[in-house]
């Protein structure tokens, strides 16, 4: 399989026709999906919204030619907590293996659940690593059964914390696939070797065997706000062109998403705060138009 391109639909917009719109300006085909805002419905992840909606959406996008290249689901992510009901979870699996099956889509992004902090935002020493491993292995078990892949990106939770954790966890849940994002590392403190920040070429060497989808986005720490300044592909930290090319030179033959951040941080404020709502959408989607095609530029060096 050839590598092909998509990206988180929502950061170029939340209504499925901006998210539409900017995948086909692009030339693309398809659409990583996370939330959506179909018309007369409210923002939500895909697999939360009310089924007249998701029977919107399903039609909309055959009409257009697009399709969907893995669900970004909510299960086990950074707003989510190990010791929350692990019925949560199980129930928003229920609802996205049917939507993912009528889609005709086989990937689905999960997380091994937020840090446990104290109460001053100091990482609790025990992060109940065995229950989160539980969990993830059911996870999987039923995604396997749905006939979809499950995979974990290193991010705000617990397989992102450092190099040692990924590891861990891909050996204690087996058969669980990795998405590479390749800037989380970034801005996410090394907890192998704090207080640094981690090495995103060393992160993505060490879970390069079970890599099966890749997020590109790229950035500077900021050690004022604890975050990113983001950036356009390959100008940042993220060394996203030697990965590119590892990942080029090594046989990958899947997708390449975008995550740019570059407009809007999905789990922060907006960065263009006080803008007029129009201006800010048209930001926002010209900011994912302009980082798709600065990513095929890259590619294409």
């Amino acid at each position: 399989m050839a590598i092909q391109f998509t990206g988180i639909g929502d950061e170029a917009g939340n209504p499925l026709s901006a998210q539409i719109c900017a995948t086909k300006a692009l030339g693309w085909r398809h659409i990583e999906m996370r939330n959506v805002e179909m018309p007369g419905c409210a923002n939500g992840n895909v697999h939360d919204i009310p089924e007249a909606a998701f029977e919107a959406l399903v039609e909309t996008l055959a009409t257009e030619g697009v399709s969907i290249s893995g669900f970004a689901s909510t299960i086990g992510n950074w707003a989510s907590q190990v010791t929350d009901d692990f019925a949560i979870s199980l129930e928003r699996i229920e609802r996205a293996i049917p939507r993912m099956q009528r889609l005709g889509t086989k990937m689905v992004r999960v997380m091994s659940y937020a840090v446990l902090k104290d109460a001053v935002g100091n990482d609790l020493p025990d992060q109940m690593a065995p229950e989160r491993f539980r969990r993830l292995r059911e996870i999987k078990a039923r995604f396997d059964d749905g006939g979809i892949v499950t995979i974990h990106e290193n991010c705000m939770n617990y397989g992102g914390m450092s190099i040692s954790r990924a590891m861990g966890t891909l050996e204690n849940v087996p058969g669980l696939r990795w998405v590479f994002d390749t800037c989380n590392p970034v801005f996410n403190m090394d907890r192998d070797n704090p207080p640094h920040m981690q090495d995103p070429w060393a992160f993505y060497q060490a879970v390069k065997p079970a890599i099966s989808h890749i997020h590109i986005k790229d950035g500077i720490y900021n050690p004022a706000k604890k975050d990113a300044d983001y950036t356009l592909p390959g100008q940042g930290s993220g060394q996203v062109q030697r990965i590119l090319n590892d990942l080029l030179g090594s046989g990958y033959g899947g997708f390449v998403s975008i995550e740019p951040h570059t407009a809007v941080v999905f789990h922060g404020a907006a960065a263009s705060d006080g803008m007029d709502p129009a201006a800010r959408a048209q930001q926002q989607f010209d900011s994912y138009v302009d980082y798709g095609r600065a990513l095929m530029a890259l590619m294409g060096r």
